[in-house]
């Protein structure tokens, strides 16, 4: 992974997939030289083509996908029973394919941890399903994922050069500020991937933590002892008897009471907090409630808080009664 590597792909305007590819290339191959060329010679003279050279072949480095030949996509999938064909590639669904494994392997071992395989596949698939493949869809006209200028994809694209910032400008100067734009759009997209994986890692690192966390009242409620931990998808699908999860706030000063909802993303919980605390803060709660140090109670009534863990759990007590 340490040999110098030419990484090549179209001068000119750019758009996410052709920056998303090279970004992850350049975080597997560390020792690289970025090459932004029309020019046929210089891209098949160099290790990796990215969204240019009409070829994708693995073996030596080349993903377009511009080609008339070009018919690659993920694999079918099934939705609501109905199998149906799965997303077509742009260059950065070619890459991440291929090097998106590696890239989070080495994301994570600079962060300090060391993942199996499974755990990499896992996450490679997850941010293939929630962002690379929203790229391709954009990229090669099968949707529009986004609003407006709010999908990744768009704001990506406001980064490129324009008339007024090009006019008077020989044609040296127009290609070196057009690479310093790349560039730009490199960073924000790799601090933009590298958050989501190190996410995912931090998710897949709590799920032991969550499933070993003690249970209280019949096992009804689940204390974790860090607060800002994610524990919703493993109560959710491993503790069906949990109806509510306690866990210290993030400034340290409380111990909030969350309800937990009968699916991930769902507003609608297994149990709700009592009618009767919704909106009411610190001495309107704790009158009705009777426990002192009642900090709060949403309007919504999926979270509460007291000052002390022997407050949040004889919240919790009351909830369940």
């Amino acid at each position: 992974m340490n040999d110098h590597k030419t990484i090549a792909t179209h001068s000119g305007s750019f758009h996410a997939d052709d920056v998303f590819g090279v970004s992850v290339i350049m975080g597997v191959f560390p020792v690289h030289t970025l090459l932004r060329t029309r020019n046929n010679e210089k891209i098949e003279a160099a290790d990796f083509a990215v969204d240019v050279g009409g070829l994708w072949d693995i073996e030596t480095g080349r993903f377009d996908h511009h080609q008339r030949s070009f018919k690659g996509a993920r694999p079918a999938r099934l939705v609501d029973g109905v199998e149906t064909a799965g997303v077509g590639y742009a260059s950065a669904g070619l890459v991440w394919s291929e090097y998106g494994g590696a890239y989070i392997k080495a994301l994570a071992s600079s962060r300090g941890f060391e993942l199996d395989t499974q755990a990499i596949a896992e996450i490679a698939h997850s941010i293939d399903t929630s962002l690379v493949q929203y790229l391709d869809i954009v990229d090669t006209g099968q949707g529009d994922v986004a609003p407006g200028i709010f999908g990744l994809s768009a704001l990506i694209a406001q980064l490129n050069t324009h008339w007024m910032e090009e006019k008077g400008l020989d044609a040296g100067t127009k290609a070196q500020l057009q690479e310093n734009r790349f560039r730009e759009a490199m960073a924000i997209t790799r601090k933009l991937l590298d958050s989501a994986i190190i996410k995912k890692v931090a998710q897949l690192c709590a799920m032991d933590i969550v499933r070993q966390a003690p249970k209280l009242l019949n096992g009804k409620v689940l204390h974790l002892q860090e607060g800002g931990m994610p524990w919703t998808r493993v109560v959710v699908d491993e503790m069906p008897e949990v109806l509510f999860v306690i866990y210290p706030d993030s400034d340290g000063d409380q111990y909030q009471i969350k309800t937990v909802p009968v699916e991930p993303g769902s507003f609608v919980a297994r149990m709700d907090l009592p009618k009767g605390w919704a909106g009411l803060r610190d001495q309107e709660l704790s009158a009705v409630t009777g426990v002192p140090g009642s900090v709060f109670c949403h309007m919504n009534l999926f979270i509460g808080g007291a000052k002390s863990l022997e407050g949040a759990i004889r919240l919790a007590e009351l909830a369940l009664q």
